[in-house]
């Protein structure tokens, strides 16, 4: 009896621990939004921009796939950070219909917007259906842009002496990152976007020296503790989330993201990234 009693009890214990478990993964970690701090030295930062703030916001994924109301309520809390610059690195949308330019429309009322400049680079999920819309991605430009959100395909654009390189995605239809990167110029102060950090192992970047931000692996949603995440949209898997060093001047930061693809997180959640500049030495 006493056997018996101890698997009954064991298995009641089991089940419990799995559904709240679920209860955790599927309705508290998914919107547990982490701001994390980051220095970021930059090389020949302007003097009266050391100690500026930069904010990274990425994979915000507006859609259908979970309540976009809590990305609303994110932007609000993000605000009240009065960054100096914000970066947004892709994938605004969750794509399946036009309504999603609707629901991009109602949450960017609310964008977070940097005192010195805004900028920010399109993902694969901004190129609508198999990443191929041209269309999708142009109408997504076009209502960020509203929301005085520089997006940049295989652009650049320089706020107060930070020059900010942007890499059209990866997998979308626009994709040429050397259209920017021979316009590399290695005496600004410069960072780079590019929301796909496979990029970073293409034979395009010039000999850039710097920072890239990137997003896209959602750092995997789903971490067994002390694995590494299961499944990564990535071809290097060392490319999860946090700070990468390259090995060759250039330094990668990989951001957790805003949103959800799906309404599941486990020990990864959602991130905001501050970036305190600073001059390197």
């Amino acid at each position: 009896m006493e056997r018996r009693k101890f698997i009954k009890n064991t298995l009641l214990t089991g089940v419990g621990a799995s559904i709240l478990g679920g209860l955790y993964s599927w309705q508290i970690e998914p919107f547990w939004l982490e701001f994390v701090h980051v220095k970021m030295p930059i090389k020949n930062l302007p003097k009266n921009l050391i100690g500026k703030t930069l904010m990274q916001i990425s994979d915000v994924h507006v859609g259908n796939k979970f309540d976009y109301n809590y990305i609303i309520d994110s932007f609000k809390k993000a605000r009240l950070y009065n960054p100096d610059f914000v970066v947004y690195t892709g994938d605004f949308v969750s794509y399946e219909t036009p309504e999603q330019f609707d629901q991009l429309e109602e949450v960017f009322k609310y964008a977070v917007n940097g005192k010195l400049g805004t900028a920010g680079v399109l993902g694969n999920h901004d190129y609508g259906i198999d990443w191929l819309e041209q269309d999708v991605a142009n109408k997504i430009s076009n209502i960020l842009d509203k929301k005085n959100i520089t997006i940049l395909r295989n652009e650049q654009v320089s706020f107060s002496g930070l020059n900010i390189l942007g890499i059209d995605d990866y997998w979308g239809s626009n994709f040429n990152p050397t259209k920017i990167m021979t316009k590399y110029d290695a005496e600004k102060a410069n960072l780079v976007l590019c929301h796909n950090p496979d990029v970073c192992d293409l034979n395009i970047w010039n000999n850039y020296k710097g920072w890239i931000l990137s997003g896209h692996t959602h750092g995997g949603q789903v971490k067994p503790p002390f694995l590494p995440p299961p499944i990564l949209p990535v071809e290097n898997k060392r490319y999860s989330s946090g700070e990468f060093d390259l090995y060759d001047g250039r330094t990668l930061y990989i951001n957790r993201a805003l949103g959800n693809l799906y309404q599941v997180r486990l020990n990864v959640r959602p991130e905001i990234t501050i970036f305190e500049l600073d001059k390197e030495v």
